[in-house]
């Protein structure tokens, strides 16, 4: 990349690997920002997923550091972001990419299911940024960027609840760091990816469909554009949101969807 907006800085990329082959969100975001310059620690619950996306930096020329951690887990966090100051000595972007989805309206929705959508989705992003906002508020600098969904903000054509939820909660989660620290030089922005081609929905979502064929099929029709978007599409939202240039950008949900967010049905 021939613009290396990120020269010097450090991500700490959470949900750096893939759940499968090919490019998942966290992962080519991992990449980006390498690409982009930055020092990368790729934290992946898989530590072989996470070595993948480390290798990938690291044949390119860039720098970067395997970590495996449950992102649920508030040592394993704080173990992470540790290691990450160890090696790097500082964290200017933090990324949150961990998250799951289940079926079912609040009826077929167990207790369990939600409570477990909640704390993989939400109560991560309170365990990260916790342990990062006492580092970025010393440097005086820092950006995190947090992904959530389209399904954050309208009916995306699945029926789970607890999905729903979780995503508009990292909304306004993430707006609420953002004015509280936006004095102290730190940055806190939504990604809402649309419907995406990724590693994720042949794992979790293609119960929602019959063969694979038509559920490729049928998200490709749902988009405006005709075609689902990739990894990249929200990887290179990622980096340009953490540089300079989105500087005064600050506490906005930036959709990625093609457009499907406009669009009535």
């Amino acid at each position: 990349m021939a613009d290396r907006k990120l020269e010097g800085r450090v991500a700490l990329v959470f949900g750096a690997g893939s759940v499968g082959e090919g490019w998942g969100n966290g992962k080519a975001a991992a990449v980006a920002y390498a690409r982009a310059g930055a020092a990368v620690v790729a934290v992946d619950r898989n530590a072989e997923a996470a070595a993948a996306t480390c290798r990938i930096i690291e044949d390119e020329g860039g720098a970067a550091l395997r970590v495996a951690a449950d992102v649920t887990r508030l040592q394993e966090v704080e173990d992470a972001v540790a290691a990450a100051v160890a090696r790097f000595g500082r964290v200017d972007i933090l990324h949150n990419n961990v998250g799951i989805t289940s079926q079912g309206g609040p009826v077929e929705t167990s207790e369990e299911v939600w409570d477990r959508v909640m704390t993989v989705n939400v109560k991560s992003m309170f365990l990260t940024c916790k342990c990062v906002l006492p580092l970025m508020e010393a440097q005086g600098r820092g950006a995190i960027l947090n992904i959530s969904s389209l399904a954050s903000i309208r009916w995306t054509g699945y029926n789970y609840s607890a999905y729903y939820a979780s995503k508009g909660a990292v909304n306004q989660f993430t707006k609420g760091i953002a004015i509280a620290y936006a004095a102290k030089g730190i940055r806190a922005n939504c990604i809402l990816p649309g419907l995406m081609d990724t590693p994720h929905i042949y794992q979790q979502i293609s119960g929602f469909y019959g063969a694979r064929d038509e559920m490729v099929a049928a998200r490709h029709a749902a988009s405006p554009t005709g075609r689902m978007g990739d990894a990249w599409d929200i990887a290179n939202a990622a980096v340009f949101l953490a540089s300079d240039d989105a500087k005064y950008i600050n506490g906005i949900e930036l959709v990625v969807d093609g457009g499907m967010h406009v669009r009535a049905a």
